[in-house]
């Protein structure tokens, strides 16, 4: 079995291409691929080629990369939170909040899903007590995201 880093292209038989985002412990991987991250036994990972040849950078090197937890739609910059435990997305959180300050933007979405809701509970208690928040909301669209206002 293949050793895989952060940041591998890996190919997981039925599913398709994805990006490791992390090593867990008994040979376990975290996988993200089609928006998703999925937890994948190394045996079912093989190597695959980068469209370059290269490496990925992962997460904590590019945050915005594609295939990272950030991404930017248009002129609302997002944060999607699938796949993390609430103190990943709470640290994830500030992280990308300090960085759209810094930015100068105005509002930014946060994807949380609808799930059992502890992911939106620590959300909003974690912008209740930001004094840079100046407000958030449920999308009236879709109510697996918050809309911050910064």
């Amino acid at each position: 079995m293949t050793p895989f880093a952060p940041g591998d292209r890996v190919h997981v038989a039925g599913l398709g291409t994805g990006i490791v985002q992390e090593a867990r412990n008994g040979g376990r991987y975290l996988v993200k691929m089609k928006g998703r991250a999925l937890v994948v036994e190394g045996s079912q990972l093989e190597p695959a080629e980068s469209p370059r040849g290269s490496r990925v950078k992962p997460p904590s090197e590019d945050a915005n990369a594609p295939g990272s937890a950030r991404e930017s739609s248009g002129s609302a910059q997002s944060l999607d939170l699938h796949g993390m435990t609430v103190i990943e997305a709470v640290d994830a959180l500030d992280s990308f909040l300090n960085d759209a300050l810094l930015d100068g933007t105005a509002d930014v979405r946060v994807i949380h899903g609808r799930g059992a809701g502890a992911l939106k509970a620590a959300v909003h208690r974690r912008l209740a007590e930001l004094p840079a928040v100046r407000g958030f909301r449920l999308d009236a669209i879709n109510p697996g995201v918050t809309i911050v206002c910064l």
